[in-house]
């Protein structure tokens, strides 16, 4: 089998592709690949907590392999410190790594860009699949998901906190793609058939910053 990690948002794309990836026969799923903003300690764009996605890759039972970025962050130093987690991956074994994008012909053509030369090669399980069919089928099997950012130029700020589930599709304007791969809108997810338990919480404070509203995940019981 090839030893596989999952490029990890915390949101429901990067779980559905990991739910794809751990039934393929090829694939050995050992770890999640996650980028933090280091000075915030939370998920770059999603906005989560390190301590939810830390309760995430427990629930999947997989390793975190954390990226720390510094904020404000330069595309080099993106760059650089994502070739170092490569070379760290290669050298724990693994040749490929999942990510979840949809539909975007740039976005891909950068990751593989991105890893010509590493011996690690891109999966892209959920590519090109209509993404109105794609939303719902990710309800129907079980993604249970919030709104953690909403970018408010092309989606209502009100959508932030939401749980992403039918009526939400139901009341997205026109023109909003249904999984919101034109950066409409990112998500945590909470449960999912990939999980051994679900992680309980509580929709929080929603602010508007940089340009974007974010609703902030909050642990249940959490006084913060």
């Amino acid at each position: 089998m090839i030893r596989t990690w999952v490029s990890w948002s915390s949101g429901k794309d990067s779980t559905y592709s990991l739910q794809r990836a751990s039934g393929d026969d090829r694939l050995d799923v050992t770890g999640l690949l996650v980028t933090l903003n280091a000075a915030a300690d939370r998920v770059a764009m999603h906005a989560v907590r390190r301590e939810l996605v830390e309760a995430q890759a427990a629930r999947v039972g997989l390793a975190l392999h954390r990226v720390d970025l510094p904020w404000p962050c330069s595309n080099d130093i993106y760059e650089r410190r994502i070739a170092a987690a490569m070379v760290a991956a290669a050298t724990a074994g693994v040749e490929r790594v999942v990510f979840g994008d949809l539909f975007l012909e740039d976005i891909r053509a950068y990751r593989e860009s991105a890893l010509q030369g590493t011996g690690i090669e891109p999966e892209f399980p959920l590519w090109d699949e209509p993404t109105d069919r794609l939303a719902r089928r990710m309800i129907d099997d079980g993604i249970r998901a919030v709104l953690t950012c909403v970018d408010p130029a092309q989606l209502p700020g009100e959508f932030a906190g939401r749980q992403f589930d039918h009526q939400l599709l139901a009341d997205l304007p026109a023109g909003v793609d249904p999984c919101g791969e034109r950066g409409e809108f990112h998500t945590f997810v909470w449960d999912a058939p990939v999980f051994s338990a679900p992680i309980d919480v509580r929709v929080g404070e929603v602010i508007e910053r940089d340009g974007f509203v974010y609703c902030d995940v909050l642990p249940l019981g959490s006084a913060a």
